[in-house]
């Protein structure tokens, strides 16, 4: 009588792979003009002043600058205020 299953399929031998997703260029570091910011799945965080958004919800620096990160409340759907993260590209004076 064997005691070990033979060796069939198996239900949990899949894994996918990594995203990759989160803040790219740190508050404070020099971004240029089309560098990533932030990869993101949803908008978490918002673009600010000198910052586009990319049909996958990625921001870029749409100018060269200092990466600054403040935060806005707003209002929910359901009356609730929430604080979201805003990332904002202050260009250099020289």
């Amino acid at each position: 009588m064997a005691h070990k299953k033979s060796a069939g399929t198996t239900r949990n031998g899949r894994d996918s792979n990594p995203k990759y997703l989160g803040i790219k260029i740190t508050p404070g570091a020099f971004a240029r003009t089309g560098s990533v910011l932030v990869r993101q799945r949803g908008t978490d965080v918002l673009p600010g002043k000198n910052v586009s958004l990319g049909r996958d919800h990625t921001l870029f620096a749409a100018k060269d600058g200092i990466v600054k990160i403040g935060y806005k409340r707003k209002v929910h759907f359901d009356n609730t205020l929430l604080t979201k993260k805003v990332v904002s590209v202050v260009p250099k004076t020289v």
